[in-house]
C-alpha cells in the first residue's frame, strides 16, 4: 500500500434507454470487435474477483468491525486515553486515572480507575466516550454491551447510556449491578428508543455512590450482519456481497508487516477470548482493537461464502527491520505452519482444537498462501532465500497449496507473484495490454493491490473509467491471473479518517455507499465466464476497451465495452464459432456526464448501473456506446 516503484507501477440523474443511445452533434468514428468461439484461447480464473483490505481509514475499527466504542481498552498516549474523559456532576467530587498495576488478564495490565469520593447533592460521576466519531442509535434497536470491573467501596451499580451530544437525553439506557469486588465481565442491553436515527451521540458509564471502580474493555455492539456475536456492520457486508467476489486476501497489506516486527499481525495474540488479547499499533497511526482476528477474518470469508487468501508474516517489517534467513527465521515459519493448522486443521491438530476451542470446530477451505507483502521494499535483499526458506517448509507439510510470493524470486519458482499497481487513468489506458504477452509457462500473477487514483475520499467516474479499462485487460489474461483486488476497499469520511486517497466505498458511523469504481467492479464481478475466445478488435480504438468472456454451463456470452471518450462510440460486435444469439439482450451501463462525477454521503446514487433491453441483438450487430459510458452486455447464445 506504500508508494511502489516504477517497474512495479503500481450529475444528472441517467435516463433509462431501450437501446442506449445518445443523441448528439458528433459520432466517433466506428469499432470492430470480433470474437471466435470456436478458437478459444484460455479459460478464465473463476477467482478472478476479489477483496483486499488492510487496517488503514479505519477499516476495522471504526468501519466493519461493530464495535462502537473507541479504545475500549484505555490504550494510552501523552494526554492520556484517548476518546475518553471524565465529567463530575452536581456537587460531586472525582477523578479518573489509568491504573497501571491492575488489570483482568495479563493481555490487559492496566484500567481506568473512577474514584467518587463525594456526591454532595445529586452527585454523580460520569466516564464518557466519544465512539468512532459519535455513537450511531437507530430507532427501536436493540444494542448488546458489556465491560470489565472491579469495585472498592458501595458503589453498588453502574448506570449506562447513549446520551444525546446537544440535548443531554438518554437514547437508551440501563443500570448493571456489580457483583463483589474482584475482577469480572458484566454485560447489558440497551434499547433504543429514539425516533429517528443519530450519530451525534455519546455513551456514559456512571456512578453516584462514593468509592472507586476500574473498568477495561468497554463494548457496545449494534446489531450485525448475520447476528454473529463481535460481528460486522451490516450495510458494508451487503455492499462487499453485492460485489460477487471469490476471495479475502487477509489480514491485508502494511497491517500484515506493521512498521515494527513487535507491530506485525501476530496471530496468536488476535485470537480466544478479547480479554487475552493485547492490541497493537497498526501502520497507519493508530491502535487496532485486535477485535478483527484471525478467527473473525475466517469468519468474514464464511459469512459472505468466499475463499481466504492467507498471507503468513515473513520476517520484515517497513520500518527496514528484517529476520535473517536460517535459524532466526525458524520461529517465524514453525509460526505460519501453526497459522496454516488453525485454520485449516481438524480438531485432533493442536491449533485445529484451539480453533475449535474459540467456537469453530469445522476447518476453514483454504487454496492460496502468500508469503509475505511488498517485500520489494526490503533494502536488506534478504526475501529471495527467506521466501524459499518458507516455500520448503510449508510445501512439506502442505503440498497441496498454492503460494504467492511478493516479489520475483531466484531460487525458488513460486507458484504464483503478487503485482502491485497505482496509476491514473490515463496510465491504465496506456497499459492495459500490460499481460497479454506474459509467459504462459512462468508462475502465475495475483493483481493483489490495484486502483485508479483519481477522487477524494472515493473515486469519480474517470477513475471508475480506468478501473474498468484495466479490468477488461486483466479478464482477457485470467487465465495468467488467477486473482485480483481493488485496494483499498473502505474509508471512513469523517475528518481525520482517511490515510489513502481513492477508496473504493465510504462511509461514515450511519451512511455508507459505493464509489462509481465500485459500481464497475461490481459489473464486472457479477458478469463473468469461464471461456476466453480469441478476440480481434479494428477501428478507432480511441480510449475504447473491451473483453469478452463465455459461461460453459448455459452458453451466455458476457461482451464488456468501455467508451473513455466524451463522444459515442458505434461498435460492431462480431461473435463467430456460435450458432445463434437471441435476438434480445440485456445490458447494464454505468455512465456520467463529466469525469468529475461522483457519489458521496449526500448523494449516494448519483452514478448506479442501469438496466435496459437491447432488441437488436444477432451473431452480429451494431451498437452505440455513450460517451463516458461502461457497458456489460449480456447475450444468450448457443
Amino acid at each position: 500500500m506504500r508508494s511502489v516503484p516504477a517497474r512495479f507501477a503500481c450529475s444528472l440523474p441517467l435516463v433509462l434507454s431501450a437501446f442506449l443511445t445518445t443523441a448528439v452533434a458528433q459520432t466517433a468514428p466506428p469499432v470492430t470487435v470480433e470474437a471466435h468461439f470456436d478458437q478459444p484461447t484460455a479459460k478464465a480464473s473463476p477467482m478472478l474477483h476479489g477483496l483486499m483490505t488492510e487496517e488503514i481509514n479505519y477499516s476495522y475499527d471504526g468501519g466493519l468491525y461493530g464495535e462502537l466504542v473507541r479504545n475500549r481498552t484505555f490504550f494510552t498516549d501523552w494526554e492520556g486515553a484517548p476518546y475518553w474523559r471524565m465529567v463530575p456532576k452536581g456537587q460531586a467530587k472525582a477523578t479518573l486515572t489509568i491504573d497501571k498495576t491492575t488489570g483482568p488478564s495479563a493481555a490487559l495490565p492496566h484500567s481506568a480507575k473512577l474514584t467518587l469520593e463525594s456526591v454532595g447533592t445529586g452527585g454523580s460521576a460520569e466516564l464518557e466516550n466519544q465512539g468512532y466519531w459519535g455513537i450511531p442509535v437507530r430507532p427501536h434497536a436493540t444494542y448488546k454491551g458489556s465491560f470489565y470491573a472491579k469495585a472498592d467501596g458501595s458503589v453498588g451499580s453502574v448506570h449506562v447510556a447513549v446520551v444525546g451530544d446537544e440535548t443531554g437525553v438518554e437514547l437508551a439506557s440501563a443500570d448493571v449491578t456489580l457483583d463483589g469486588s474482584g475482577w469480572k465481565q458484566y454485560s447489558y442491553e440497551l434499547v433504543s428508543h429514539a425516533e429517528t436515527a443519530s450519530s451525534t451521540n455519546h455513551l456514559v458509564l456512571s456512578i453516584a455512590k462514593p468509592g472507586s471502580i476500574w473498568f477495561t474493555l468497554v463494548s457496545l455492539f449494534p446489531p450485525t450482519y448475520h447476528d454473529r456475536e463481535n460481528g460486522f456492520r451490516p450495510d458494508l457486508m451487503e455492499l462487499m456481497a453485492a460485489m460477487k467476489p471469490t476471495f479475502l486476501r487477509m489480514p491485508g497489506g502494511n497491517y500484515l508487516e506493521g512498521d515494527h516486527i513487535k507491530e506485525r499481525f501476530d496471530w496468536k495474540k488476535t485470537i480466544g477470548p478479547m480479554v487475552d488479547r493485547p492490541t497493537h499499533r497498526g501502520p497507519w497511526g493508530y491502535q487496532s482493537s485486535d477485535g478483527m482476528g484471525l478467527l473473525e477474518f475466517l469468519e468474514w470469508t464464511e459469512d459472505l461464502k468466499i475463499q481466504p487468501v492467507l498471507a503468513v508474516y515473513a520476517g520484515y517489517s517497513l520500518q527496514q527491520e528484517h529476520v535473517n534467513p536460517g535459524k532466526d527465521l525458524e520461529p517465524y515459519v514453525q509460526d505460519a505452519l501453526d497459522e496454516i493448522e488453525y485454520v485449516t486443521g481438524d480438531t485432533s491438530t493442536k491449533w485445529g482444537a484451539e480453533r475449535a476451542k474459540d467456537g469453530h470446530p469445522a476447518p476453514f477451505k483454504l487454496h492460496y498462501i502468500e508469503i509475505g507483502n511488498e517485500d520489494w521494499f526490503d533494502k536488506s535483499g534478504s526475501y529471495d532465500e527467506r521466501y524459499a526458506q518458507f516455500y520448503k517448509a510449508i510445501k512439506a507439510k502442505y503440498p497441496q497449496y498454492e503460494l504467492i510470493a511478493t516479489t520475483p524470486v531466484k531460487t525458488v519458482k513460486p507458484d504464483v507473484v503478487d503485482d502491485h499497481y497505482y496509476k491514473s487513468a490515463e496510465e491504465f489506458f496506456a497499459d492495459v495490454h500490460h499481460y497479454d504477452k506474459t509467459d504462459r509457462n512462468g508462475p502465475k500473477v495475483f493483481v493483489g493491490e490495484w486502483a485508479t487514483r483519481e477522487g477524494s475520499p472515493t473515486p469519480n467516474f474517470g477513475a471508475a473509467l480506468g478501473d474498468a479499462a484495466w479490468m477488461t485487460g486483466m479478464e482477457r489474461n485470467s487465465d495468467i491471473i488467477v486473482m485480483a483486488s481493488y485496494a483499498p476497499l473502505f474509508v471512513n469520511v469523517n475528518p481525520g479518517g482517511m490515510q489513502w486517497e481513492s477508496d473504493l466505498i465510504g462511509y461514515d458511523a450511519l451512511h455508507s455507499y459505493g464509489s462509481p469504481s465500485y459500481y464497475a467492479q461490481v459489473m464486472f464481478g457479477s458478469y463473468h465466464g469461464d471461456e476466453i475466445p480469441k478476440t480481434e478488435t479494428t477501428g478507432d480504438e480511441l480510449r475504447f476497451f473491451s473483453s469478452i468472456t463465455r459461461k460453459s454451463e448455459n452458453g451466455e456470452i458476457f461482451v464488456k465495452l468501455v467508451n473513455a471518450t466524451s463522444e459515442p462510440k458505434p461498435v460492431t460486435v462480431k461473435l463467430d464459432g456460435v450458432s445463434s444469439v437471441e435476438k434480445i439482450a440485456d445490458v447494464t451501463t454505468l455512465k456520467a456526464r463529466t469525469l468529475s462525477a461522483t457519489n458521496s454521503l449526500t448523494d449516494p446514487k448519483n452514478i448506479v448501473p442501469v438496466e435496459s433491453r437491447f432488441e437488436r441483438a444477432g451473431k452480429t450487430f451494431d451498437y452505440e456506446m455513450a460517451p463516458y459510458s461502461i457497458a456489460v452486455i449480456r447475450l444468450k447464445a448457443k
